[in-house]
C-alpha cells in the first residue's frame, strides 16, 4: 500500500492563521527495496485522456548504479492510478530486454488529436553506457510504444534507433528524461541528447561532447524526423521541452559541465535550428522539469508556466516556481519538500492540480522513494 504523508511548509503554515492555505499531498508510489527491486530512479509522469495518471521509472534490481554500471539490470516499470493519484494499482513492467540489460529513460507525450499516449525509452546491453556505447553498433537502442486505452495495454516496441541515433557517428542517443510536447499544430515533438560513445577506449567518450536535440512526428507517429544538434556551447543532456505563447518551443537543459545553471534555447521549426543559447535557472546538474500550466489565449486568466528542481544545496529541497512572463523570469517559488531530491517531471491534473513525479530520499538513503506529489493552483499564486 502507498504511504502517503503530507508536508506544509513553515512559511504556509503562518500564512495560515490569515487565510486558508492550501495543502499540498504527497504519496510514495515506489520504494526502494520493494517489489523486487533495490532502486527506483528516473520518474516521468503523464495525465491520459480520462484523466487516469501513468508513471514510468527504472527499476534498478541489484544496486542503484546507471546502466551498464556494477552489472546492474534495469526494467522500464509502470503504475497507474484512477483516482488522481491518491492511490496507485500493481507495479508493471513494462519492458524487460534481458539479464543485465538496461531498459532505461522513459518519456511520454499524449496526442490530443486521437487520445494516443505515447511512450519512449532505450535499452542498452550489458556492460555498455553512455560512455562506452559504441557508434555503428546496437549497443543503446531507442525504442517507441503507445496506448490507446489510456496506459490499460500497451503496444509492441518500435524501434526508432536509426532515426533518433546518428547510428555509425553516435555512440548512443537518449530520450528526455520526460518534456516531450504535443504543439498547437499536431507535432510530436521529443528531446533526447547523444553521446560520443567511446567503446572499449576508456580516454574517449567524456561527457563535454554530450548534446541535446529532438525528434518530431508531423503525421502522429507514422513517421519521426531528427532535428538539429542544440548550439554551442556543448555539453547539454537531460532536457526538456514547453511549446510558449508565441509558437515557438523552448528547451530547457541540463549542462554536464559544473556551471551555476541550465542552458535553454528556442526553435520555430521542429528543432531544426536553435536560438543562441542562454543561462537558465540556477540549479545543480540535475533532471528537472518544465511545463505550461495556462495559457491565456485558450482562456486562463494568464500565462504559467512552471518548473520543478532541487534549490540545494546539491540535490536537496525540491522547489516549483512559477514563470508569468514565458519563461523569462520564474517567481513565487514554492517548496514541495526540503528533503533529499532530485529528478523530477510535471503533468496537469483533470481537476486543474499540479501533478509532481520526483526521487525522494531521506536522512539514509539518497533515492528511497519515487513520490507524487499534488497542488492547486492556489498553493502557487498565494
Amino acid at each position: 500500500m502507498s504511504r502517503r504523508w503530507s508536508v506544509i511548509p513553515v512559511a504556509l503554515l503562518l500564512q495560515a492563521c490569515a487565510i486558508a492555505a492550501p495543502q499540498i499531498e504527497h504519496v510514495d508510489v515506489f520504494v526502494s527495496g520493494q517489489e523486487g527491486y533495490h532502486t527506483f530512479r528516473i520518474p516521468v509522469i503523464e495525465a491520459t485522456p480520462d484523466g487516469s495518471l501513468v508513471v514510468f521509472a527504472e527499476g534498478r534490481k541489484y544496486n542503484r548504479h546507471d546502466p551498464g554500471h556494477h552489472n546492474n539490470d534495469i526494467d522500464l516499470v509502470m503504475k497507474r492510478s484512477t483516482d488522481g493519484g491518491r492511490t496507485w494499482g500493481a507495479l508493471i513492467v513494462s519492458d524487460d530486454p534481458g539479464e543485465k540489460w538496461s531498459a532505461c529513460n522513459p518519456t511520454t507525450v499524449t496526442d490530443r488529436t486521437n487520445g494516443r499516449v505515447w511512450l519512449f525509452y532505450n535499452r542498452l546491453k550489458p556492460g555498455r553506457s553512455s560512455r562506452n556505447a559504441r557508434a555503428g553498433a546496437n549497443d543503446s537502442t531507442a525504442w517507441a510504444r503507445y496506448t490507446d486505452d489510456n496506459g490499460v495495454s500497451w503496444s509492441d516496441p518500435v524501434d526508432l534507433t536509426h532515426t533518433a541515433r546518428d547510428f555509425h557517428n553516435w555512440g548512443s542517443c537518449f530520450f528526455g528524461p520526460g518534456g516531450a510536447i504535443q504543439d498547437r499544430t499536431g507535432t510530436l515533438i521529443v528531446p533526447l541528447a547523444k553521446t560520443p560513445g567511446g567503446g572499449d577506449n576508456p580516454n574517449t567518450g567524456a561527457d563535454d561532447d554530450w548534446r541535446a536535440y529532438v525528434i518530431y512526428s508531423d503525421d502522429h507517429g507514422k513517421r519521426w524526423k531528427r532535428g538539429d544538434l542544440f548550439p554551442g556551447p556543448s555539453y547539454t543532456n537531460e532536457n526538456q521541452l514547453v511549446e510558449l505563447a508565441t509558437g515557438q518551443v523552448l528547451m530547457d537543459a541540463r549542462q554536464t559541465r559544473p556551471l551555476p545553471h541550465r542552458l535553454v534555447a528556442t526553435t520555430t521549426n521542429n528543432g531544426k535550428s536553435w536560438s543562441k543559447p542562454q543561462p537558465g535557472q540556477i540549479v545543480t546538474t540535475v533532471a528537472c522539469a518544465i511545463e505550461r500550466y495556462t495559457l491565456k489565449s485558450s482562456g486562463d486568466d494568464r500565462n504559467r508556466i512552471l518548473w520543478t528542481g532541487p534549490k540545494g544545496p546539491k540535490r536537496n529541497h525540491l522547489v516549483v516556481r512559477v514563470s508569468y512572463d514565458e519563461a523569462k523570469t520564474f517567481t513565487n517559488e514554492r517548496t514541495i519538500s526540503p528533503e533529499p531530491a532530485a529528478y523530477s517531471d510535471l503533468t496537469i491534473l483533470r481537476d486543474d492540480r499540479v501533478g509532481v513525479i520526483w526521487e525522494r530520499g531521506d536522512t539514509e538513503v539518497q533515492y528511497k522513494f519515487v513520490t507524487f506529489t499534488a497542488f492547486t493552483r492556489e498553493f502557487l499564486d498565494d
